[in-house]
């Protein structure tokens, strides 16, 4: 985080400063919501929660090297000294204050350069590829994992330097005018837009609704800007009625490449499921010493990450990075955030794929056409464990009863369902025609894991998937360790848990 003196903090979220003796002298050069995470200088950030409050934490930041603490009502130690302090009405919309002034300063300081990424799924995954990528060219801040909310933007932009060159920050919705708000922050220079999906169906009433909430990132990208959309998908298409600036597309359903849009050519997938492809690239994009079309071999799982690739393969070419450092960055990158398709081989033979990070209908069935690929070209056996999706509202039963059907219809040989909303997929396996053993539900992870227990033998394919809240992705980690070591996105063993 840049140096900010109290007084400064104070101003930038018009907050009130108490126990703090010399406001100008005193200073914070990190921010943490979690006062476990707190260095020597940090600013501690007193967040109510669902389940906690972070104002009964203050004592324990402060301990650990906090000399700041933001929060919304003044707190004293055992003694009655007040703790030192900038007391605001509101924490979490004082830490969107607080994040706009540090870019703003940021940019004061440094030429640079932010992209918003936003999308119904993978936006983790193409953000970091493009943090890879960019990386090289230049100081480059990006979000842990998938921080991508009203708190998790303002703390990726506290990891931020001065000297910052790239800033990319995920963004996530959970209603209309999230991104909206997210974006009036950082004020984004590019804005991607990957896909629009059925995540969130519940919350957001369908999927009309949940475009008209990715868009807001295409409306807050000015005329000086670039907006990069997703020409394969007709909602996202459509966002370029409203876009102020240049529209740059991606897309693997073209062989003739318009002169700003990049395309993905001759997709293949290799035994373990990575896509082989040619990205080419339009005339605009490249400078005329740079090739226009470049091989690369992902080391992703899964067709669906080809939009991914080429979401950050656009962004990467619109802020001038050459198309030859792009496929060669991009070249064998697996993933870099956990139990997105994480890899494990088990000395017992047994593969297990963890992609439950988070599930929607669109994220399953390419999870699953994966799973039907690897195994079918090499004549293992596939097994598929599923939970629920989550917040898909009315549209819960009918969903989930589909992907029973496409079970079946992708001749999985074994599907395990797991849990009482996952129930209608099961239900709809056994109507398509599985019989026997063939398809189990059972209503915990842990009979679960005493069923895989038994059943699981050399050479099958396992894949774990769900919704964040069904927790499968633990489940997952557990059935992984029991033999064996994690790969990374090479292919190499190494250790991830």
């Amino acid at each position: 985080m840049i140096e900010l003196s109290a007084a400064e903090v104070a101003e930038a979220v018009d907050g009130r400063l108490v126990g703090v003796v010399d406001p100008h002298a005193a200073t914070v050069t990190a921010a943490d919501t979690d006062s476990r995470a707190m260095v020597p200088g940090a600013l501690f950030i007193a967040k109510p929660g669902e389940t906690t409050d972070g104002h009964l934490f203050i004592e324990d930041a402060l301990a650990a090297g906090a000399v700041l603490v933001l929060a919304e009502r003044e707190t004293a130690a055992a003694d009655g000294t007040p703790h030192p302090a900038v007391i605001v009405e509101d924490v979490v919309a004082a830490m969107a204050r607080l994040a706009a002034d540090v870019v703003r300063r940021i940019r004061e300081h440094s030429p640079t350069t932010v992209i918003g990424i936003t999308g119904s799924a993978g936006k983790t995954t193409t953000k970091d590829l493009l943090r890879a990528v960019l990386e090289a060219e230049g100081p480059t801040a990006a979000p842990q994992g998938s921080y991508n909310s009203e708190v998790g933007v303002p703390l990726t932009v506290f990891t931020a330097a001065l000297e910052t060159r790239y800033l990319v920050v995920e963004m996530g919705a959970d209603a209309p005018g999230n991104i909206r708000d997210l974006a009036a922050i950082v004020e984004p220079d590019v804005g991607v837009v990957l896909m629009v999906g059925s995540a969130h169906a519940g919350k957001f009433g369908g999927a009309e609704k949940i475009a008209a909430v990715k868009q807001e990132l295409v409306e807050a990208v000015g005329p000086e800007g670039t907006v990069i959309l997703n020409d394969d998908d007709p909602q996202v298409r459509a966002m370029a009625d409203v876009a102020a600036a240049p529209v740059t597309w991606i897309t693997a359903d073209s062989m003739d490449v318009a002169p700003r849009a990049v395309a993905a050519q001759q997709v293949m997938l290799d035994d373990d499921g990575r896509p082989q492809l040619t990205l080419v690239f339009g005339a605009e994009l490249v400078d005329p010493d740079e090739p226009r079309a470049v091989e690369l071999t992902s080391g992703l799982i899964g067709a669906h990450h080809v939009t991914n690739l080429l979401a950050a393969a656009a962004a990467a070419a619109v802020v001038g990075v050459g198309s030859a450092a792009i496929a060669e960055r991009l070249d064998g990158r697996g993933a870099a955030s956990r139990w997105r398709m994480e890899r494990t081989e088990r000395a017992d033979g047994v593969t297990v794929i963890n992609d439950a990070y988070n599930a929607n209908p669109e994220s399953m069935r390419e999870a699953l056409r994966t799973l039907a690929m690897i195994t079918r070209s090499a004549g293992r056996r596939s097994v598929a464990v599923l939970g629920a999706m989550l917040e898909l509202g009315d549209e819960s039963i009918a969903r989930h009863a589909q992907l029973g059907e496409t079970v079946v219809r992708l001749d999985i040989s074994r599907v395990l369902v797991v849990g009482e909303e996952a129930y209608p997929l099961y239900r709809s396996a056994i109507a398509e025609g599985s019989w026997g053993s063939e398809v189990r539900w059972t209503a915990t992870a842990e009979e679960a894991e005493e069923l895989l227990a038994d059943e699981l033998r050399a050479g099958d394919v396992v894949l774990f998937k769900s919704s964040h809240g069904a927790g499968l992705r633990l489940l997952g980690d557990r059935v992984a360790a029991r033999h064996g070591d994690a790969l990374d996105g090479s292919g190499k063993a190494g250790t991830t848990w």
